[in-house]
Order: C-alpha cells, then structure tokens, then sequence
C-alpha cells in the first residue's frame, strides 16, 4: 500500500509537469494508424488539439499469466497516447475476472478463483513496462471498487436493460443454440463499464470484440450523469496459426516475457500474409517502409523471410534489445540456413492438445508409433521453433510446430 502511494503521488507530480504535445500529424497519426474505428472522432480530436490532458484507459483481466503480442496492441497505442502527455490509466481486472467477459465466446467461460487470478497478474505490470512508462501509469485494480459492497452492483444493474445486453452477437449466437447464459455474464459489461466513471475516463482503448463493453462504459457515465468516454477500437492480431486471434488457450500466443531466441523463431513462423499487419501494430516501422514491403510482397520482388526477418529484428529489438535481438537471428539463421532447411516445408494440420505421434503417423510422416519411439529415444525430434529436441513420447501440441525430423526430414504442423 505505501508503495502504491508512493507511485501514485510521483505519477500526480510528473503530470503537473507533464507538456501536452498538440502536433497535428502526430495526433492523426495515433488516431488512424492500427485504428479500426473511433467513436466521437470529431469530439476527441478537438480536445487532443486543445492542449487539455485527457484520460485514456485500458483494461486487462488477468486470465492468464503472461502478456502477449496482443495485447501489445492496445499498450502501444496507450503509450502513444501517454507520449503525448496523456494520462494513460491501465486497470487490471482482479474482480471482472472472476466473473469472465463473454465477449466472443460461445459457451461460459469457466470462473477463475482468487489464487488463480493473483498467480497471473503477478507479473502484468513487469511485462506492461516493457512498453509503458509505468513511473507515469496510473495503475488500478478494479477490486478497490468493485469489492466494496453489494450497493454498487445493485445500482448498476439499473443501468442498462436486458434487451441491450442480450442484443450482443455472442448472446444471440448461445440463445439460438439453446446455450446457457449465466448472469454474471449479463453484469458484466455492466462492472466494466463502471471502472470508467470510477477512473473518470475520457478516452477507453480496445479491441474490436470489446466494442459493445466500450459502448456499455459511455452508458454507464451516463447513467452516473457523467460526460461519456470516447471510444478507440483496435484490430485484433491473429497469432502464430494465422487464424485465430491471439491467445494463450489457443496455443497460439507471442509472450511479451518470451526468451529472444524463442520470440524470434515464434515470429518467423507466422504466415506470411500477417507481415505487414505485425508491422503496424507491433512495431514502429514507418507507414512508407510497410507500403513498399507490402508492394513488394504483392510483386514478389522481395523475399518474404527477409521482410519477416525485418520484423522479427524490430520486434526482439523492442522487448530484449538490439544485442540479443541480433544474436538471436544469428541463432535463427544458424538452424534454418546454415543447416540448408528448404523454403517449401511439408505442412499438416491437427488438432490443439493432440498427441504429436499420433499425427505424425496419421498423416503418414512416420510408419508407425514404434518409428516415433526410435527417433525420440535417438534424439531425432528437433523442435526448431523452441531449439531443442523432443524427449517426451506422449508430447501434445499446443501450437504451430517446425519439425526436423532425422537429418533430411523437415515438417511443419499447423494447429488448426
């Protein structure tokens, strides 16, 4: 707690003197680079114009324990923000947890105790100051209103209406199928939307699935007789099987506290369609370099491992430095080139968790499970993504692999 107050008490001294950076092509910048959609553009940009600090916040529930390139997302346009000298407000979610944000989900979400919710936001603001200035960060968590008494939630639920609530696509799509929808899941856009009057937000960052809880927090200040928060909504960053959007349930994620080596090898291994989309929302590669690498793409004049490789550099650069970052293409370049790995790799596809022998023989990349047993106990299963063999016979998939496979043998597995 005196620590808490101690950073909040810096936080107020550095944004009394902290400048408000009114550059127009700056602020058009941060407004339409990434940004799907900005709701109340007109009314935002004449404030960020005016000089007038505002309060942009952001949101995480801590449902896993790592950050990952995803999220970076919304944290880079945070810090945008925040270099303009915005307060950038980052709310970690200990309580909406618990309850579990329907957004995109077509069954209930399995509820997450205290324990759980505690062991994985033990490490949110290390890996949030990997792009954040946390020194500047007014940092909640939304328990210190939302776990105060019944009143709160009582009053809350007079905010918005069944109709509204049950409106949402998600909600639609379960009652169509004779899905539960459990209560909690109705409140809870309702106690996102509260921390923006307890935070007295401004401005509210998101993805593109978060919109409808976006929209429920400008309801919600209205209801509170508050001015409603603007709305900035984000594309969400498909992960490393190209397909979904990245997540650590769909084994598809990039940690933010990932080793060099392994975030290098991970960022190769995305389809090559997604380059230029990683370019603008992960790095800070300028508009004019991702028009000519997506040009050149397009006219296959350039090679798209150099264009990835581009992107790998800048993004391990970002989080581990440019030393590391270097040394972990050399590392990269060491097991794919310099061992003669061919462009075109055999690609199969299988399901998450499923046992990697088993796929290996369906496919008919292996003969039989007895093969796959010589191999492991000689070694012969080489995860080049992770640098390191295969030693487990039960081993499961739980995302994108690249395989050697004895000396000449190369596959790839795609978890579909």
């Amino acid at each position: 707690m005196v620590r808490d107050f101690q950073n909040f008490v810096l936080g107020v001294i550095i944004s009394i003197n902290m400048k408000i950076i009114t550059d127009e092509k700056k602020i058009d910048e941060i407004l339409s680079r990434g940004v799907e959609e900005v709701i109340e553009k007109e009314h935002l940009l004449a404030i960020l114009k005016s000089g007038k600090q505002i309060r942009v916040k952001f949101g995480i529930d801590p449902t896993a324990p790592d950050l990952h390139l995803g999220h970076s997302v919304p944290l880079r346009k945070l810090r945008q923000f925040q270099d303009l000298g915005h307060k950038a407000v980052l709310i970690i979610g200990d309580t909406t947890a618990m309850v579990g944000d329907p957004s995109g989900r077509s069954e209930t979400r399995k509820m997450i105790t205290l324990p759980e919710i505690k062991k994985n936001m033990k490490n949110y603001l290390k890996h949030a100051g990997k792009i954040l200035d946390i020194r500047k960060t007014e940092v909640h968590y939304n328990s210190e209103w939302l776990n105060k008494n019944m009143t709160t939630i009582l009053e809350l639920s007079k905010a918005g209406t069944i109709q509204q609530v049950l409106h949402r696509s998600d909600f639609k799509k379960r009652i169509e199928n004779d899905q539960d929808i459990t209560l909690l899941e109705v409140l809870y856009p309702l106690l996102q939307g509260y921390d923006s009057v307890a935070i007295k937000a401004d401005l509210e960052i998101g993805g593109t699935d978060q919109k409808f809880n976006l929209l429920m927090g400008r309801r919600v200040q209205r209801f509170y007789q508050m001015a409603e928060q603007d709305v900035l909504t984000l594309p969400l960053l498909e992960g490393t099987d190209g397909i979904k959007k990245m997540s650590k349930s769909y084994g598809n994620y990039i940690s933010l506290d990932e080793a060099p080596n392994d975030m290098f090898g991970k960022i190769m291994s995305i389809p090559d369609s997604l380059i230029t989309k990683y370019m603008r929302l992960c790095t800070n590669i300028s508009f004019f370099e991702i028009e000519e690498t997506e040009k050149n793409l397009e006219n296959k004049s350039i090679n798209p491992k150099n264009a990835k490789i581009k992107l790998a550099l800048n993004i391990v650069i970002n989080y581990h430095g440019e030393v590391k970052a270097k040394q972990a293409e050399q590392n990269w370049e060491n097991i794919f080139s310099k061992k003669e790995i061919p462009n075109e790799i055999e690609e199969i596809n299988c399901e998450k968790e499923e046992i990697l022998s088993e796929t290996l023989v369906k496919n008919k990349i292996l003969s039989s499970k007895g093969e796959w047993r010589r191999l492991v106990e000689g070694n012969a299963i080489h995860n080049l993504i992770e640098n390191k063999n295969i030693t487990d016979f039960n081993f499961k998939v739980n995302g994108n692999l690249t395989l050697k496979i004895g000396k000449k043998r190369f596959v790839k597995i795609i978890v579909k």
